[in-house]
């Protein structure tokens, strides 16, 4: 293969990480030209109704796919966290990328930490997930909702709309943001549990195997283990964009340390646990952690939080 097309959105974040790929590929592959395609997705168009109201993440990913199915490109270069446990018939997961920082980043102008946040301040997040575990460690906050680039939420904040905002801190790290604002605050596992794969890159491809042969080269192992612990607990939850999950697994030698968290968006109702096991186990744990969240009754109250989520969509 001499050419390779990799499917993107446009993006100040999702270019610098297909960028990023392409040039990993180049290296790796010397004569390969890697060219990129950029597609303006629906989740990308429609900025003024909250993410889990349209669809969820998935939006960001079917254009691409409907791309690639028209032969395009070959592979697409996502986010983790925003890739469904589930791929349509015909793409495979070729590759799960070195992880950045996994933690969520609380940004102000004006207050250095969570703790620092006057009584009703206003912080911007569009996830279900942050807004349920900001409104469990701060129920005096106000929590809006925050659409659009990592670029155009720095600005909203900027201009005053909100008194912090929350971000993946591996999008600001990534952009090179962390000058942009005055205080960046990485907000620690044990305060905020991230989303499952966040930090680290999936990439999507179609099922080729030449194409499957020159991503696998992508794989980080380490990151890999963690990160199927994270996407199978969701998986057998059946979870996604629209119910608020936290989920975390951190390798350190031989063993894994695993936070799991879920419950309704306003923080009233949280179910949470957290267990360390041996990395010998990640193809079968996550599923068992669900199972046991599941038999003390995570499946409804997931129902509950869908529920809530579809019948506040002006703050949710």
């Amino acid at each position: 293969m001499k050419k390779l097309t990799i499917a993107t959105r446009g993006s100040q974040l999702a270019l610098w990480q297909s960028n990023h790929i392409k040039s990993v590929l180049e290296m790796q592959n010397p004569g390969l030209q890697v060219e990129l395609n950029v597609i303006v997705t629906t989740g990308d168009r429609i900025l003024d109704k909250a993410l889990s109201q349209i669809g969820g993440k998935g939006l960001f990913l079917k254009e691409l796919e409907e791309a690639m199915l028209r032969g395009e490109a070959q592979i697409a270069v996502h986010s983790l966290k925003d890739v469904p446990t589930e791929l349509p018939e015909g793409f495979v997961l070729g590759a799960i990328t070195e992880r950045e920082d996994a933690r969520d980043a609380l940004l102000s102008e004006k207050y250095e930490n969570i703790d620092a946040l006057p009584q009703g301040a206003v912080v911007g997040t569009s996830s279900l997930r942050r807004r349920m575990q900001i409104e469990t460690l701060r129920p005096d906050l106000v929590i809006k909702d925050l659409r659009g680039n990592v670029d155009t939420r720095i600005q909203k904040l900027k201009n005053g709309d909100f008194d912090a905002i929350i971000l993946a801190s591996a999008g600001i790290n990534r952009l090179g943001f962390g000058d942009s604002v005055k205080y960046i605050y990485n907000i620690s596992l044990e305060e905020m549990v991230p989303s499952m794969g966040q930090g680290a890159l999936g990439i999507e491809v179609v099922n080729d195997p030449e194409v499957l042969e020159m991503v696998a080269r992508l794989q980080d192992d380490e990151t890999m283990i963690a990160t199927t612990i994270e996407r199978d607990f969701v998986d057998s939850l059946n979870g996604g964009c629209q119910v608020p999950i936290g989920v975390n697994a951190l390798v350190k030698g031989d063993d894994v340390s695993i936070k799991v968290i879920l419950g309704l968006p306003d923080g009233s109702e949280i179910m949470s646990e957290s267990i360390t096991v041996k990395t010998s186990e990640y193809k079968t744990i996550g599923r068992v952690i669900g199972q046991d969240m599941i038999d003390k009754g995570a499946k409804e109250l997931l129902h509950r939080a869908e529920i809530m989520a579809a019948a506040t969509p002006s703050t949710l």
